[in-house]
């Protein structure tokens, strides 16, 4: 053929002048074989911050991304990680993550009960420090009943902290939820925090509560360099710490808390009656004889509960205790002023 282009001049051109253009996927042949990471260092995630971690070292604040490894996989506050590269912790060095170990525990919300997406708030603490007020603003069992909901469901020992102790009395709080065995402490602005540092000591605690409490003079106080941890967390970023995170701190004593922000509801679309059953060992061997995707609310809809508390196995107060969570499951979580 002798139309244009139609041959190549075997006399101008060899083999080294031809151009082959490489495939999409790179040169290198692809391997399912990851790098070993022999010398992986272990870390706690304390913030998280657009694309950027920051993790604790060996008593040391490093800097880090997430390996291409890793794919979109999810990290968090808390995570125990591996991580290799420059962990210097000058002002340009960025470590790598590498590995995610795996969770002790994972305490998740939903934006709100009908986003079936949830996400992982926290991971790794092993106790939910409910913070409200005795008074400015009052207490909402609403949100405290949210607030229980997630600690059993994710495995976290509760603890109730009622602040601002020096406006009021507590006692009818403690009533509430004296049966679900939830323990309490109040603290005040003008005496030491003795009684919730004892509970705190040795744990990973994290901390939630409406904006207004008190939550942050109380970590200010159990941290006294909070401030200045957040102001160096505040250089992995944009130039400033965004409220919308949160943020572990060791404390000082030993153990940790987790800052969370102040929020206003707790959506728990991913918890069903079932999950919130299983908290309440007394009362879960009963729901056997309830028919499939019973609510455990009614006798009237075949709920054998009603029953299995007639009958001596459970304390009629806790039955109560249970509904009302559950209640407060299914209830709109922007009504928290109940």
């Amino acid at each position: 053929m002798s139309s244009r282009g139609s041959h190549i001049d075997s006399d101008r051109y060899d083999e080294d002048s031809v151009r082959v253009r490489p495939s999409r996927h790179g040169s290198r042949p692809r391997t399912r074989t990851r790098p070993a990471h022999e010398d992986a260092r272990f870390g706690v995630v304390l913030v998280v911050d657009r694309g950027r971690f920051r993790c604790l070292v060996d008593g040391e604040p490093v800097t880090a991304m997430r390996a291409r490894e890793l794919g979109r996989r999810a990290i968090v506050v808390g995570d125990h990680v591996r991580i290799v590269g420059d962990m210097s912790g000058g002002p340009d060095a960025l470590a790598r993550i590498v590995t995610v170990h795996e969770r002790a525990s994972e305490l998740r919300r939903t934006a709100d009960d009908t986003d079936p997406t949830e996400r992982v708030v926290v991971a790794n603490a092993d106790q939910l420090v409910i913070v409200t007020a005795i008074a400015d603003p009052p207490p909402r069992t609403g949100f405290i009943d949210r607030c229980l909901v997630a600690a059993f469901t994710a495995g976290l020992d509760p603890l109730l902290c009622l602040t601002k102790g020096d406006l009021g009395d507590a006692t009818a709080l403690f009533d509430t939820y004296d049966v679900l065995s939830v323990p309490a402490v109040v603290v005040r602005h003008d005496a030491p925090l003795d009684s919730l540092a004892g509970r705190l000591h040795g744990r990973t605690s994290v901390l939630i509560g409406h904006s207004g409490v008190g939550k942050s003079s109380l970590v200010n106080r159990l941290v006294p360099d909070a401030d200045r941890a957040i102001g160096d967390v505040s250089k992995i970023g944009k130039g400033r710490h965004t409220s919308s995170s949160a943020i572990l701190l060791p404390l000082p004593g030993g153990g940790s808390v987790i800052d969370t922000p102040g929020i206003r509801s707790f959506g728990l679309a991913h918890v069903s009656a079932d999950d919130l059953l299983s908290a309440f060992a007394d009362l879960a061997p009963g729901a056997e004889q309830c028919p499939p995707g019973c609510a455990h609310m009614d006798a009237a809809d075949g709920c054998a509960l009603d029953a299995w508390v007639a009958d001596g196995h459970a304390e009629t107060e806790r039955l109560e205790s249970y509904r009302r969570l559950a209640g407060a499951r299914r209830a709109d979580p922007e009504d928290l002023t109940r």
